[in-house]
């Protein structure tokens, strides 16, 4: 997952007046959302609380098989950044004040995971015997 800071965000990176960015409201479904041309969706969560955007993400990995960028913003917290992830965000945007290596250190502390995600959807068990095969 890639992480960069709200200032870098708010710097030009957002997708606002960009064609092929889709920002989508926590209300919304992304079933009802026309995909057509759209690279990158902007998943925003109000407080860390709200996980409408967990949610979000994962219909659009797993139903819609969106390939694109999905980038979480607004109150991200570090401990959120590993499940984030695995519900299928690709780019994490850190609230003001939030340092980008304390974030990364998360990912170093869960390595692997047992079950199955929205990325790596085999559980370990079945990806360590393709492996050996």
């Amino acid at each position: 997952m890639k992480i960069i800071a709200a200032s870098a965000h708010q710097q030009g990176l957002t997708g606002q007046n960009d064609p092929k960015t889709l920002e989508l409201g926590n209300d919304a479904d992304p079933m009802d959302a026309n995909l057509d041309g759209i690279t990158r969706i902007d998943l925003h969560f109000p407080k860390f609380t709200d996980g409408r955007a967990y949610s979000q993400a994962r219909l659009l990995r797993q139903r819609l098989q969106f390939v694109g960028e999905i980038r979480a913003t607004g109150d991200v917290l570090i401990d959120q950044l590993v499940h984030m992830a695995r519900c299928g965000f690709d780019v994490a945007v850190l609230k003001e004040g939030v340092d980008a290596a304390d974030a990364q250190r998360q990912f170093d502390r869960f390595a692997s995971f047992y079950q199955g995600d929205a990325v790596a959807t085999q559980p370990h068990f079945a990806q360590v015997g393709q492996g050996a095969q």
